[in-house]
């Protein structure tokens, strides 16, 4: 939608153009949006335009077309386009197609008649068109040979193959001037402009009556312009010049238009009346003769007339005073403001004030007339004649004397006495008095203002309900007395709750702060010289939504965003929690930017499932979704961790743990897991072992390890005594007071929890006293030697036997 206050920018970059048709031809109306895929409509009298028998609609891509088929004068009237906000405007008229008849073919033209610019001066025959041709119209572009041809003219020295000729039209009527420039020669395409007179660029001037059209011939290579005149007005009349240039040439030819006739003023065609005397033809749009309703595109070149004599065109004075002393005191107002009157109450207590003298005087011959006008800017001549040719007279202004200034000027000539007022102003109008001795004439001066003219008019406009319509104007005068009109009733101060009326120096401005329904129709400004007209059009709000809002469903203490997007961003609303509005706090949160609706409510709980919805202002529609609060119960499962030993040996395999006989053991080993893990320390029964032959001095010292049986464990659980275990969270120790000989062996720390275990062998040795070797054996005794042999020790005393000393 337009932001208020601002003209919108058009929704179209071809708009399309009013047209004549002959009766029984069909009309071809023709628009371009400015991107594809815009939504148009075509309307007729306010009344969208669907397709039938009788009408035809297209759209490919930008282009849009409207085809009326088989025109009658039912179809005559005013049509418009819409896409978006934008609305154009254009106008139907249907003229009767005339008759065709034969045309005698024209004697042929001497050569020493051919004109000096190279071409051939028409004929009137030709000039009125062919029997196709729609009445009035004429083209200016003699039917002759096709350029390129045998029979076509040749310029060698200029650039024209064909110059433009003079024309004919009568008014109202259309036609076409044509010049045709062979382009086989040229790199560039030419450049041609048309001016009227000496100067006036016509470029300047195309719209509704003018169109330049220009187009190329690839067979011929020849270029073709078109300068199109439509209903032509007798202002049209006059020369026109066509000047084509290139690079390194440049040429030029001049031609003349005659219009012929004047059309009668338009007629209403239901009442019957002057059109500017219908109400609804001016409101509605029906196309009329008159020109007083045109758009830009106008071919005004009173400019360039000469200055006429104003006595031959000055309408024919109307005194106001006279007016209004033969009126209905209902009709004041409106005499009022026909004629600018400013100060009707006090010209009123004036005039009620004028006394017509009839008694003779013996003074004035000849005394003022009861009141005088004069328009503002002109001057002003009172006269009296007097008896006394000698006599000294006064002249009094609202009962003050006037002195002799560059304004005002005494003349004295005979018996006349004559007061002159220059350049009149409003501070003029006042009452004025001639007196001689004790005897005087009065008269009233009424200065009357310029009629105000429109300087811009109206614009038509669409809204939306609710939306703020500005209409502005701007007049020829500041502080002008308008009056705002609605379907022809006229809008009054009383109903400023409604409207409001706005002034801004020459700008007159009608706001309504927030459109409805029935504020559409067509709204007219009026001033003592001229009207304005525009069509306002109200449409219901449409919003769509691009976004809807949908169901959540959210755990205790989470966060819930409910989030809508709508294609209007100054659209506002409320949010409801079931049905009833909801309020903003430190847990609830609503935002709104640009197009996105926005509802945060912090830390859920149970109380907030619930069904919640968003209302736009203005629309009747409502988006709605629900809130699923989630309970999630939460069993407590304690950590586990499973058991470990922490001892500080590189593959689990510990060193053997040496204790010499009688001091204290203790084993202190860390341990974790959760839950706290049970210790099992236990000792490794054996029974027998296995003792090879005394090893070579040389062999490895694990060579003569003896291998034993393990067939039990024995379980260390006591907590005092010699022997007693310690467990702790986090370690456990085992201690042996006075190390003996039976405490060495396979230690075994198991640790359990219900995730697991982790178990450790340490071995523990005792060194004590070895006991002495068996008895030994003599054997082979020869005379200096023998061999012994004896068994060794029972107990080593924890080191392996080295060796024997010999005596």
């Amino acid at each position: 939608m337009p932001e208020p206050g601002k003209k919108p920018v058009s929704a179209f970059s071809k708009k399309p153009r009013s047209a004549e048709v002959a009766a029984g031809s069909p009309a071809i109306f023709e628009a371009q949006t400015e991107r594809a895929g815009v939504k148009v409509r075509w309307q007729r009298g306010g009344n969208d335009i669907g397709a039938s028998d009788k009408y035809s609609l297209a759209a490919e891509g930008t282009q849009h077309t409207l085809t009326v088929r088989d025109v009658g004068p039912a179809d005559q009237g005013s049509y418009a386009v819409i896409a978006g906000s934008s609305k154009v405007k254009f106008d139907l008229k249907v003229i009767e197609a005339e008759k065709a008849e034969p045309m005698p073919a024209p004697a042929p033209v001497p050569a020493e008649a051919t004109g000096a610019t190279g071409g051939v001066l028409a004929p009137a025959t030709e000039l009125e068109g062919s029997a196709a041709s729609p009445e009035g119209s004429s083209s200016a572009a003699p039917s002759g040979p096709v350029p390129g041809s045998p029979g076509a003219p040749e310029d060698p020295i200029g650039l024209f193959v064909m110059r433009p000729q003079d024309g004919e039209v009568t008014v109202g009527g259309s036609i076409t001037f044509s010049a045709r420039v062979a382009g086989a020669s040229l790199l560039k395409p030419p450049m041609v402009k048309w001016f009227k007179g000496k100067w006036v660029d016509l470029s300047s001037k195309v719209g509704q009556h003018l169109q330049l059209h220009d187009s190329y011939d690839r067979a011929s290579k020849v270029y073709l312009f078109e300068l199109h005149i439509t209903d032509a007005q007798a202002t049209f009349a006059g020369g026109y010049r066509c000047e084509v240039s290139t690079k390194d040439k440049f040429d030029s030819c001049n031609f003349n238009l005659i219009v012929h006739g004047e059309k009668s003023p338009g007629v209403c065609p239901g009442l019957g009346l002057p059109a500017f005397q219908c109400l609804h033809c001016s409101l509605t749009g029906v196309p009329l003769h008159s020109d007083s309703h045109e758009d830009t595109g106008i071919l005004d070149f009173s400019s360039l007339l000469k200055k006429r004599d104003s006595k031959l065109e000055a309408p024919a004075e109307e005194d106001v005073w006279e007016i209004l002393r033969q009126a209905p005191p209902s009709e004041y107002e409106r005499i009022a403001f026909q004629h600018g009157v400013t100060d009707l109450r006090g010209m009123l207590k004036r005039l009620k004030g004028m006394k017509r003298d009839e008694k003779k005087s013996t003074v004035f011959q000849k005394k003022l007339e009861p009141a005088y006008q004069v328009s503002k800017g002109h001057k002003i001549r009172l006269t009296v004649e007097l008896a006394d040719p000698d006599a000294e007279v006064k002249w009094l202004k609202n009962g003050q004397e006037i002195q002799m200034s560059g304004r005002y000027i005494f003349e004295s000539v005979g018996a006349k006495r004559t007061l002159t007022i220059s350049q009149c102003s409003l501070a003029d109008d006042a009452a004025y008095q001639c007196v001689v001795g004790g005897e005087k004439c009065s008269t009233e001066l009424f200065v009357k203002e310029p009629p105000v003219l429109i300087t811009r008019p109206l614009e038509d406009q669409l809204v939306m309900v609710g939306q703020r319509v500005e209409f502005d104007c701007e007049v020829s005068e500041e502080g002008a007395q308008v009056k705002w009109l609605k379907d022809g009733v006229e809008l009054t101060r009383e109903e400023t709750f409604k409207y409001r009326f706005k002034k801004d120096g020459r700008r007159h401005h009608l706001i309504i702060n927030e459109a409805t329904l029935e504020d559409a129709g067509h709204y007219a400004l009026h001033t003592s010289g001229g009207q304005a007209l525009a069509e306002l059009i109200v449409q219901e709000k449409k919003l769509e939504v691009y976004q809807n809002i949908a169901d959540l469903t959210v755990g205790a203490k989470d966060q819930a965003v409910f989030k809508c997007e709508v294609s209007d961003e100054n659209v506002r609303g409320v949010w409801l929690k079931n049905g009833k509005e909801l309020v903003p706090d430190s847990r609830i949160k609503v935002s709104h930017i640009g197009r996105v609706h926005k509802l945060t409510i912090d830390d859920v709980t149970p109380a907030d499932e619930a069904d919640y919805s968003f209302v736009p202002e203005g629309f009747a529609c409502n988006l709605s979704a629900k809130l699923h609060f989630m309970e999630v119960k939460i069993d407590f499962v304690p950590r586990q961790e499973p058991p470990k030993i922490h001892l500080d040996c590189p593959g689990r395999k510990l060193d053997t743990i040496v204790v010499v006989a009688g001091n204290k053991l203790r084993l202190d080993v860390p341990i974790s897991g959760d839950p706290a893990p049970t210790v099992i320390w236990q000792k490794a029964i054996t029974q027998g072992s296995k003792a090879p032959a005394r090893p070579a001095p040389d062999a490895p010292e694990d060579a003569g390890a003896s291998d034993e049986w393990v067939f039990d464990k024995k379980l260390l659980c006591e907590t005092e005594g010699r022997v007693r275990v310690e467990t702790t969270k986090d370690r456990s120790i085992f201690t042996v007071e006075g190390a003996e000989k039976e405490d060495e062996g396979v230690y075994t720390v198991t640790v359990k929890n219900p995730v697991g275990e982790d178990q450790v062998n340490l071995t523990v040795k005792v060194i004590d006293v070895p006991d002495a070797p068996a008895a030994p054996k003599i054997s082979n005794v020869g005379e200096d030697s023998c061999t012994v042999q004896w068994e060794p020790p029972a107990y080593d005393g924890g080191q392996p036997v080295l060796g024997d000393a010999e005596s």
